[in-house]
Formats: structure tokens, sequence, C-alpha cells
């Protein structure tokens, strides 16, 4: 008892440096975040009696542009489009866009929203387009896919031979179906224009405001030249620290003695609590392990939001196994990505994502990479290959 006592007189005043790390460890994890980041999605401390009206949301949101783009593409004058069905030899860039027809969620108009963006973001860059577009319908059912024979006045749509679709109805499966489509249009896009580098979007994956000045920066970076090609979207939810991918845990470790390092150097000069904190090592380990739960829990996504401030602070690192709604292959890499592919039967646990990340960590010379933070937001809430459920859900 007497132990106790003495344990609690030497530490538990407020002078102590333990006691203040404990206070301020409480007030921050129980507190503090707690009450800032309960309706941040991808935090740890999201409160999940918010996703059904937070998901609602954002599906009206998303139907109000849907309809909004609707609008804009039957009833636009020709002064308001810019016009890409002419398609110029060797562009530096062109962007392919992967369309076919939904059962579900047609009303939402993914396709529409998208190339509406599109045609505004890449209309003018210093005078010139952006880049090239095409559309790449692969649809092979019997029906239309509507909104392509809606963009075809605007944009050059390319699609397979009455042949060649009945050929792709009798794929085996849908992952095998879903790669050859991808391959199909990665092909066309070369052979028809033959672009000094190619970008394959699906058609939900919305481009942001500066996807083509980040591109563009990201071309002119030396590892562009020797990359089979750069995830530009990963999904928010695997973008934690704790994760598998080891650059994250350097990143991690990082951000906390970055953070640790500026905070006690910066006591000596404000401290309007009185804190006992010193640059030694102890406490340099506590603060380091302060921030490194903290940004942990808050979300690294809303972390790396910060980098958007310029095109130089997006992040390079080697590439993630999953999804492909927005990728950039540099030079002619599309075509060794429409050959490996080519190679390979995809199945469930063995869709053209992992093909592709396999390949580029096991062929000689290869190299895959992704760009933080995501440069499209995925807005398809309803699936045009897989089973949907009745209301979709941000998570």
């Amino acid at each position: 008892m007497r132990q106790w006592k003495v344990f609690f007189s030497q530490h538990m005043r407020w002078s102590s440096a333990f006691t203040q790390a404990l206070t301020l460890s409480i007030i921050t994890f129980c507190v503090v975040l707690p009450l800032c980041c309960h309706r941040l999605l991808y935090s740890y401390f999201f409160r999940f009696t918010y996703l059904n009206s937070m998901s609602d949301e954002v599906l009206q949101k998303s139907l109000e542009r849907g309809q909004e783009a609707l609008h804009f593409w039957q009833s636009g004058s020709p002064m308001e489009l810019t016009r890409f069905s002419d398609v110029a030899q060797n562009p530096e860039l062109l962007v392919t866009v992967v369309t076919t027809r939904r059962n579900e969620g047609r009303d939402f108009h993914y396709l529409l929203q998208v190339m509406r963006q599109l045609s505004r973001i890449a209309a003018d860059c210093g005078g010139r387009r952006c880049a090239e577009v095409l559309l790449c319908d692969v649809e092979s059912g019997p029906e239309e896919n509507q909104d392509a024979k809606l963009l075809e006045g605007h944009f050059k749509v390319i699609r397979r031979s009455s042949q060649e679709q009945q050929a792709n109805r009798e794929s085996p499966n849908t992952f095998e179906r879903e790669k050859r489509d991808y391959v199909f249009c990665l092909r066309q896009g070369w052979e028809l224009v033959k672009p000094k580098n190619m970008i394959l979007l699906e058609d939900d994956a919305l481009p942001g405001e500066d996807f083509f000045t980040v591109v563009k920066d990201l071309l002119s970076r030396r590892f562009a030249l020797h990359t089979l090609y750069i995830k530009l979207y990963h999904p928010e939810r695997l973008q934690r620290y704790w994760n598998p991918e080891p650059y994250r845990i350097l990143e991690w470790v990082g951000l906390g003695l970055v953070g640790a390092t500026a905070l006690l150097l910066s006591i000596p000069y404000c401290n309007p609590f009185s804190l006992s904190f010193t640059l030694s090592a102890n406490h340099l380990v506590f603060f380091t392990l302060y921030f490194m739960v903290a940004a942990e829990l808050i979300g690294r996504h809303y972390l790396l939001e910060v980098r958007r401030i310029s095109p130089q602070l997006y992040a390079v690192s080697p590439a993630t196994e999953c999804c492909t709604p927005a990728m950039l292959f540099p030079g002619n890499a599309s075509l060794r990505v429409a050959d490996f592919l080519d190679g390979s039967f995809c199945y469930k646990g063995n869709a053209k994502d992992m093909v592709l990340y396999r390949k580029a960590r096991t062929t000689p010379g290869e190299r895959a990479h992704s760009v933080e933070p995501n440069l499209v937001t995925h807005i398809g809430a309803y699936s045009s290959v897989r089973p949907n459920p009745s209301r979709p859900k941000l998570l």
C-alpha cells in the first residue's frame, strides 16, 4: 500500500510527464477525436447509425447529377459542347472510357456524368485539348446501350462486330468476359489512334478537377518511363496505414516522428499548460506513437487529401492489388498489358486486376505504381457485371 502511495505521489502530480501524457491521451482518444470524427466515413470513430442516411444522401446527389447530365447531352447547344468525335492521330494522351448497359441503376446515367465531366476538363489545356477521348461500348446483349447511343454525335464510339459480340456472350464467366472487354478497348484505342500514352476509365469513374494536371505531372516524372501501369484509384476503405503494404508503415512512422519532433521542439516557446516534456528518447517515442495512433484512427484517407494542394505533392508508391476503375498506361505499355491479359484466364479470385498485379511483380523488368490521393471518384453504386444489393451502401 505504501508503495502505491509513493507511486501516486511521484507520478500523478500535474508536473509529472506521466500524468500529462495520460491526461493528453484520454482527452484526445476518448473525447476530442470521437466528437470530431464520428461522421467521417473512413475513420475508426465513424458511427454506423449514420451509414443509411449518408448512403441515401450520396445516392440522391448522384441521381440528380445523372439527370442533369442526361438533360445536358439531350439539349446542350453546340456552343456549350466540345465535340471529340474527330480524334487526332498520335496524341500525347488518349482517354478511353469502357462502358456497357446497366440493368439496374439506369436513372443514374453514370456514363453521361463521366463524359460530361471529361468534356469540360479536357476541352482546354493552354488553348488545346488535354487529351483525345474515345468511347468503347462493349455491350454484347440484344439491347443497346442507350447512353452510349446518345453520345455518338459528340464522341467517337467503337464497338465489336456482331460476330465478335456473339463470341463474347459465350465467355465462360463474368470475370473472363470483363477481361476480354478490357483487352478489346486497349487494342482498339491503340490501333485507331497510336497515342503516346493511354488512360482507360470505367464508365463509373468520375475524374476530379485536377485530373489532367496531375496526369501530366505524373508522365513528366522519370519513373513513368519504366512502369507497366499507374493506378489512379484505390478504394478509400483500403487506404489505411494498418495494411500489408510495407511503404505505408514507413510513411506512418515518418509521420509520427515528424509530428513528435515538431511538437517537442515547440514546447519551450509555446507552453500555456506548463507541460514538462522535453526532446528526450522516452518523450519522443511516446509522441511518435501518439501521432501514429491518432493518424490511423482519424483515417489516412483524410490526411491524403492535403496533398491535393499541388500536383507535385501527389504520392507515387508500388501498386496495390485491387481494382481498375482508372489506369494510366505510359508509352506502349497498353499493348504489353493486353498481351498479359490475353495470356491469362480470369475467374473469381483471379480477376484482371489480380492478373496485372501478379504479372507486374513476377515479370522481370516490369513495375507498377499507384498514385494517392485518388484522381477519380467511384460513383457506381450499381454494378453492370455483378449482383447488386437492394439498397447500396457506402461501406
